[in-house]
């Protein structure tokens, strides 16, 4: 996603344009996350919580830990 700006490349002005236009359609509600659960602060028993969730089969979208 970076490369412009880690390169430093000629076009790199292109990556302001992309998030700009990234950020509009979030606005709009054109794109919406896809996060699905918050298992809070990341501890040893909310990691197990959220990798028994994976582990089912049955998660949709992403999973949350906070925190680092």
């Amino acid at each position: 996603m970076f490369t412009r700006s880690s390169f430093q490349t000629p076009d790199m002005i292109a990556q302001h344009h992309l998030l700009n236009d990234v950020a509009d359609l979030i606005d709009k509600g054109v794109l919406r996350t896809t996060l699905a659960e918050t298992f809070g602060t990341i501890n040893a028993a909310n990691l197990k919580r959220a990798h028994a969730l994976l582990e089912s089969g049955k998660s949709r979208g992403k999973i949350v830990l906070e925190g680092w």
